[in-house]
């Protein structure tokens, strides 16, 4: 069976509450369960049981290695439906001091942002497959201009969901 898409992610977190107040207040997650050291929250907009699961480790944990010293997980990646909502959300994260990066990387327009504990998460919207054309064979990564890409493709417009150009067949 073929993976269709990401159900969730699990982050070990310093204080489990805090970083879900975190998500709660940047990206509009809500709580669905807690436990002792443990929140497991939903999108906006998701029907999955849940998005994302944190789990509290303590203040003593240091922060990850991964990509200065060593592999692991880069960052989560979350859609949103119109350019819009990205503009609000950066408007938001860098009120709170979380927005690290904003980039154009053609099919998608992304802003990049860390919780707490320093773990990267990215926000995107996804240029419509029927409108892939208006950015043509863009490769590598721009600095992204996002009152440019609102003039050019509206903020309302619905974006892509998941991969705008069409899957290969699977064999």
């Amino acid at each position: 069976m073929p993976v269709q898409r990401l159900n969730h992610a699990v982050l070990y977190v310093r204080d489990a509450e805090r970083s879900a107040a975190f998500y709660e207040e940047a990206l509009g997650f809500v709580r669905l369960m807690e436990m002792p050291k443990a929140v497991f929250m939903r999108a906006p907009g998701s029907t999955n049981d849940h998005d994302l699961g944190l789990f509290g480790i303590g203040d003593q944990a240091a922060p990850s290695p991964a990509g200065r010293s060593s592999v692991g997980l880069y960052h989560l990646a979350w859609e949103v439906d119109t350019l819009d909502e990205l503009e609000r959300l950066a408007q938001l994260l860098s009120e709170r001091g979380a927005l690290v990066g904003a980039s154009d990387h053609g099919s998608t327009k992304a802003l990049y942002a860390q919780d707490p504990d320093g773990i990267e998460f990215e926000v995107s919207w996804l240029v419509p497959a029927d409108r892939l054309s208006e950015v043509g064979d863009h490769r590598g990564t721009k600095p992204l201009d996002l009152a440019a890409e609102i003039a050019r493709f509206g903020g309302s417009t619905r974006g892509g969901v998941g991969v705008s150009s069409p899957a290969p067949a699977v064999p």
